[in-house]
């Protein structure tokens, strides 16, 4: 039986987004729907098409990395295998204030088109029965006049899709084997690859790879620094306090929220305080990001371009950044990239606590902790 014979007949028409329609300095219109249109369909090899329409009459500007591409740089999909869960390899990157060309324009009734190839950036290395949707936070999207896509309780609307189901054979799309991500896009390597693991120097507490001296030093002070905010932020929590400082950045208190915030932080700062090499800083990027990692590959972080403009202690810093992307790691607390920027986490800890819990930049500004909160 060929394997597009046994493909399910699960081919997922279009749907449109749930959620409302926001003017940007009025209350949101929880009665409209959004005007855009998702199509998810089979491509073979691990790989599916895209296809986001807009259906309104006026241009909706949403944000590039935001929808799929052919290779993916964000956790855009849900994606299962027989019922569970796999894990997404591909980069989680922070990234700072977007400008006006990080925004793909939809027209009145254009069409954003693309095949993904999913078991690139997916753990499809096994034979099974996938299921596959996407799902991907519209942060920052609007329609012309201003109006933004948020949902009825004012988080970013998510651009999602009818489940795909569909039997794939195992192991790495065609291409995903030979993909050099450096070409693609300027990273300077992908675990995957046993030449890029490993090499640099720079002494026994953190290595070092492709750094200069400036940078080794740098660096060296932002890992000191991060493991200061990390101890504090254990601490803080360890002590059982409930204040603004946790709310702000984690909404209202349970039990079981509390218990998770602290058993991120001390994976965090359990992370941070090796110092036996295990640490590895990445100066390669070229990338106008602050620095992106692979979640199940610890614990090396490449830092960008911004990364080095950052202050070193205080919002959006390099030792923040640390602590951003050591929480990333699957074996720390595996955050991901839900929102970002103050407000968009602030906004999250009030609309949902339990994504703020699960969101890097939220765990980022509880440890910089500026401005001032107790």
């Amino acid at each position: 039986m060929s394997k597009l014979s046994r493909l399910l007949p699960a081919i997922a028409g279009a749907t449109v987004l749930a959620g409302a329609i926001a003017a940007a300095n009025a209350a949101p219109d929880r009665s409209a729907v959004s005007p855009l249109r998702v199509g998810l369909f089979p491509a073979g090899a691990g790989m599916v098409e895209v296809e986001v329409t807009n259906t309104a009459n006026r241009t909706a500007r949403i944000l590039r990395w935001q929808l799929p591409q052919d290779v993916l740089r964000a956790d855009l999909f849900t994606v299962s295998r027989d019922g569970k869960p796999v894990d997404y390899e591909g980069a989680l990157i922070k990234r700072g204030a977007p400008d006006a060309a990080d925004f793909v324009i939809l027209r009145p009734g254009q069409t954003w088109r693309s095949v993904v190839d999913l078991a690139a950036t997916y753990d499809m290395s096994r034979s099974g029965e996938y299921t596959i949707a996407l799902a991907s936070p519209l942060q920052h999207a609007s329609l012309s006049g201003g109006q933004r896509l948020i949902g009825a309780n004012g988080s970013p609307m998510v651009l999602s899709s009818p489940a795909l189901r569909l039997w794939h054979d195992g192991g790495a799309a065609p291409y995903a084997a030979a993909l050099d991500p450096q070409a693609a896009f300027n990273f300077p390597c992908n675990p995957r690859k046993p030449q890029c693991r490993g090499g640099g120097g720079g002494g026994a507490a953190v290595r070092f790879v492709g750094c200069s001296a400036t940078q080794v030093t740098e660096a060296t002070n932002a890992v000191v620094a991060a493991r200061t905010y990390s101890e504090n932020a254990k601490g803080y929590l360890g002590a059982g306090t409930t204040g603004p400082r946790y709310t702000t950045w984690f909404g209202g208190y349970t039990g079981t929220r509390y218990a998770t915030a602290q058993a991120n932080f001390v994976a965090i700062d359990t992370a941070m305080d090796q110092n036996a090499g295990q640490i590895t800083i990445n100066c390669g990027c070229d990338e106008d990001f602050f620095a992106y990692v692979y979640p199940n590959s610890p614990y090396e972080i490449f830092v960008c371009r911004s990364f080095w403009s950052a202050p070193m202690t205080g919002t959006d810093s390099k030792a923040g950044t640390l602590i951003h992307e050591m929480s990333h790691f699957n074996i720390v607390a595996g955050t991901r990239d839900h929102a970002y920027g103050q407000t968009a986490a602030r906004n999250l800890a009030i609309s949902n606590p339990d994504r703020a819990l699960a969101n890097a930049d939220s765990h980022e500004y509880f440890s910089e902790n500026t401005p001032f909160q107790n």
